[in-house]
Formats: C-alpha cells, structure tokens, sequence
C-alpha cells in the first residue's frame, strides 16, 4: 500500500499546484483591476486513516486588511462631502467676481460710482447721464445674477440629492443580492471571492454618499450601517430610502418651506435627529448647500440689494419727492417693504421714468424720478447726493449685515473676502481629505498583486508540480518493473 499512499500523495501535490497555478494566473490577470482582492492558497496536511494523506487545499484566501478598508470607506465620504461643498463655495466666490475682474461687483460699483461723479460735472450731457444709467443696470443685473448662481447652486444641489439617494438603493439592493449569491456559493463548496470583489466595489460606492461600516454576519453576508449608527442594511432586505426633488429653487423655499423636499426612510419623513446619523458623506453635503450654505449666501446678497436700495432711494435723494413713492431703485417696480427682505437682489430695478428702454427720459436722472419736466440743466444737487450715498460710511440697512456701518464698496468687500474665507476653508478640507483617502488606498495597494511576486510563485509552483509529475513517473516505472516480472 506504500506505492498507492506514495501516488495519491503525488497526485494531491499536482492537484494543488494546479489550483495554485491558476490563482496565480487570476492575480496577475487582475493586476490592475479596481476593488480586485489578491488570493491566496491555504493548504493543509491531508490525514487518511491516522496517517499522511499528501495535501489539502483548505480554501482560498482574499488578502485585504478590513480595518484599513473601513478607514478607507469613511475617507472617500469625507472626501465626498468635502468635493461638493467646495464646489458650491467656488460657484458663489466666482458669482461675486474676484478682484482684477472688470464684471465683478466690487468693479460695478466703482464703474457706477465714477460714472455718477462724471455726470455731476456735466450734469447737462445726456451722455454722461446715458452712462449712469447703464452702469446702474449693469450693476443691478450682477446683484441678480449672483442671487441665480447662488439658487442654481441649491437646484443642483436638490436634484443630485435625488440621483444620490437612486443609486443608494440601487447599491443596497445590489449588496443584498450579493449577500444571498454569497451564503449559496459557500454552502455548495465553491469559491465566492469574486463575489465578495464585486460587494466590495459595491460597498465603496455607498461609502461615497454616506460614511458606511460592515459587519460580518454568518453565511459570509455582511449588514452594512453609517458611521452615526443606522441601519443601512441587516437581513435579507435593505432600508429604502425616498427623496422627491423640488425643482427650481427660489430664495423664498427656504430651509423650513413645505416645498422642500425631505428625505424618507422606508416610507417615513426623516427627523432631523435621523438625519444627522447620515452626516459626512455627499448625501448630507448637498443637503447642508441646499438648507443652509444657500440660504446664508443669498441672505448676504440680499442685505447688499436691500443696502443699496436705500441708498439710492432715500428720501434724502429727492427733497421735493411725495412720500410714498418709488425712488431711483425699485423694488419690482414698487417700493421696499422692509418685511419682504428675502429675495430683494432678483427684484431691484432702475426706475422706468429714467431708462429710456423702458420709455423714460434721461434728465429725470438729474431732475427728479417723478419729475413732469426738465429743470435747470446744470442743477448736480441729485447727482451728486447719488453720488455721495454711494461712498459714504453709514449704518447698513439690512440687520443682518455683517459690520454696523459702512459704504457700499466696503459692505461687497465683506461680502467677497466671507465667500473667499468660505472657498478657501473648503479647499484647506478637500485638500486635507484628498490627501487621507489617498494615503489609505495607497495603504490598501500594498496588499494588492504584486507582478514580481506572483511570477516568483509561479516558478516555485512549476517546480512543484515537476517534482510531483517525477514522482508520478517514478511510481508508474516502478509498477512496471512489477508487471514485467
């Protein structure tokens, strides 16, 4: 029986060469693939009867360090939520305009402000007067495009919510799926580590829009739960989550309207408590944009309007002006009610008696918004008061503002260094979480295929399974000198 027990040995040893072969030639295969896991064949002595047997394969290992993937996977929704809100912090900061840039409000303001000194030492040049009109409407225009960048940037924000939470469900359902293709696998004998790739990638693709940890469950399935504590995943079904987008965002939908749209939870309305357990990936980010980080930036532009309305519109401007009545900036052609803030930077508009585009005469600019006839052609007192309320320090109108007092180009000052303050604390983030997710995956890579090594494996293995097939041949030489006997 020592022959047989010597063959058997030889052929268990060639059929674990064989396995070893061909997990080599799938790591290399696999070398540059993303979420691929490097195996590993686990071998053991093979026992028959209280003696050697040869050799068992055991199993297949997947070699990846799980506390380092968990770190990864909180990383990359760090990085998630940092990329978006940068994003955002870069639309508004562009929105306002950088200093140097000739469309940017700090230089709209300079531009109206020379063109009104301009006009008050011609006051009679239709001209000069025809310039402060354009430089007014390009000014107001600005106000109200920062104001749509500033809503745009809430709309995106709502819609990639809802793309978000699609491709949540649709990666829980996956996982589910997963699990169940798993425990089958395992329970039949076979290998599911291809399986347990395709979940990792999966996995990592939650971890981008909410921060995710995995725990290990029997069968090989895992239940997946956000770094706060939720239930992601835990059984054969996962949560679903809901999200209706709103829209058009409007300065009006504010953080608290009842047209926003809320995220549900298997059909029920979030709090805000379950909300926060979400925290941290670009799910919660785009929530923060579109809730707060909007609604606080167009505050800001809507105390600048609100400012440079009563400036401009003063009961100082025009003594002779019935009270009442709309002054140079209107607000949608009717004047400001102090209570309807909220909005104002979309609804200024220049008078219609001045702007000869909408029928109105150039001197009223110098004579009187509500004037029925030209005055004293060299008359500057209007021109110059314009001219003065724009330059001098004064109370802000808006509570909300962000010093007491001021001028106009002192408060878009502010305005820009908040929004560039904003930009360059989410950049200091981004580049900070950029560079720990990196670190981690380069930590993950070392575990991955290394070329050199698998083809110095590849060569123990062919010298293995040479000796073993000479084993073979040996024994099958042996059996025929008996034979020939």
């Amino acid at each position: 029986m020592s022959i047989a027990n010597a063959l058997n040995n030889a052929l268990t040893g060639l059929s674990a060469a064989s396995r070893g072969t061909e997990i080599v030639a799938s790591n290399l295969a696999n070398a540059l693939t993303p979420g691929y896991a490097r195996r590993e064949l686990q071998l053991s002595p093979r026992i028959l009867a209280g003696g050697g047997g040869g050799v068992a394969v055991s199993g297949v290992s997947r070699i990846m360090s799980e506390a380092v993937l968990s770190e990864f996977r909180l990383a990359s929704a760090q990085l998630g939520g940092a990329q978006v809100t940068h994003e955002f912090r870069l639309r508004v900061e562009a929105a306002i305009g950088l200093p140097g840039d000739g469309k940017s409000l700090a230089a709209l303001i300079a531009d109206t402000e020379a063109a009104l000194i301009s006009a008050a030492s011609r006051p009679d040049s239709e001209f000069r007067l025809g310039n402060v009109v354009d430089a007014l409407g390009r000014l107001l225009q600005k106000t109200a495009a920062i104001s749509q960048a500033i809503q745009q940037g809430r709309t995106d924000a709502d819609r990639r919510i809802a793309a978000d939470v699609d491709l949540l469900n649709a990666s829980l359902g996956e996982v589910s799926r997963l699990n169940r293709q798993i425990i089958v696998a395992r329970a039949n004998g076979g290998d599911a580590a291809s399986l347990v790739d395709a979940r990792q990638a999966v996995i990592d693709r939650i971890a981008t829009i909410v921060p995710v940890r995995e725990l290990p469950r029997d069968g090989g399935r895992v239940a997946l739960f956000t770094a706060g504590g939720a239930v992601l995943i835990d059984g054969k079904d996962p949560v679903r989550f809901g999200f209706q987008a709103t829209g058009q965002m409007t300065p009006r939908i504010d953080g608290n309207s009842t047209h926003l749209g809320r995220l549900t939870i298997d059909g029920e309305a979030a709090s805000d408590l379950e909300m926060s357990l979400y925290s941290g990936g670009s799910l919660s980010a785009r929530f923060a944009i579109r809730d707060e980080a909007g609604i606080a930036a167009q505050a800001a532009v809507d105390g600048f309007a609100r400012d440079l309305y009563a400036r401009l519109s003063g009961p100082g401007i025009e003594p002779g002006r019935p009270p009442g009545t709309t002054g140079l900036i209107t607000d949608g052609g009717s004047a400001f009610d102090p209570s309807a803030e909220t909005g104002l930077a979309q609804r200024l508009r220049l008078a219609a008696t001045v702007d000869p585009d909408q029928g109105g005469a150039l001197w009223r600019l110098r004579d009187g918004v509500h004037a029925t006839a030209p005055g004293e052609a060299g008359d500057a007192g209007i021109l110059n008061a314009l001219s003065d309320a724009m330059s001098q320090i004064a109370p802000f109108a808006s509570p909300g503002a962000p010093a007491r007092s001021g001028n106009l180009s002192m408060l878009a000052a502010e305005m820009l260094s908040s929004a560039a303050s904003a930009r360059l604390a989410a950049e200091t983030r981004l580049q900070h979480d950029r560079s720990v997710s990196e670190t981690l995956e380069a930590s993950l890579l070392q575990d991955g295929v290394d070329s050199d090594r698998e083809m110095e494996l590849l060569l123990q293995l062919e010298r293995a399974y040479a000796a073993n097939a000479k084993v073979v041949q040996a024994i099958d030489d042996m059996i025929g000198n008996l034979l020939r006997i």
